[in-house]
């Protein structure tokens, strides 16, 4: 069978996710929810995963769950004392609809840079409770 024939290299996938930014993800997404596990450099899996920014750890788990590329890490794994909350809201067809927080470290302000989905839809239930960053938020 020629490269390109193959049924399963044609199907339609329905509408590609927008992500946070309105970036669209590559030509065929990743699988959407991929899981708890963490595979590390060197290729162990697991270990604690942080979120950084403005030289500060805003974030830290080892229970983290990867969707579309981005690590939602549980809501108590967040410091609540760089959270502001934000009145930004989006709407993704599969996941519904996110609720956004401002990052506030050291007076410095990174607006809409965490963001939740207080109510997800069924098919990404994973995410309840859980929070996800962007916006110069390093993730490791």
């Amino acid at each position: 069978m020629r490269s390109g024939d193959h049924p399963a290299e044609h199907r339609h996938v329905g509408p590609l996710p927008v992500l946070p930014d309105g970036a669209v993800a590559g030509d065929v997404p990743p699988p959407l929810v991929s899981g708890r596990l963490r595979l590390r450099a060197g290729g162990t899996i697991g270990g604690m995963t942080t979120a950084t920014w403005n030289g500060t750890v805003i974030a830290e788990s080892d229970d983290i769950v990867t969707v579309e590329g981005n690590a939602y890490f549980p809501r108590d794994a967040v410091r609540d004392e760089v959270l502001r909350p934000s009145e930004t809201h989006t709407v993704c067809p599969w996941k519904g609809t996110a609720s956004y927080f401002h990052l506030d470290v050291d007076g410095q302000v990174n607006e809409d840079a965490a963001w939740y989905y207080p109510t997800p839809k069924d098919a990404a239930q994973e995410i309840t409770g859980r929070v996800a960053f962007w916006r110069g938020v390093e993730v490791r």
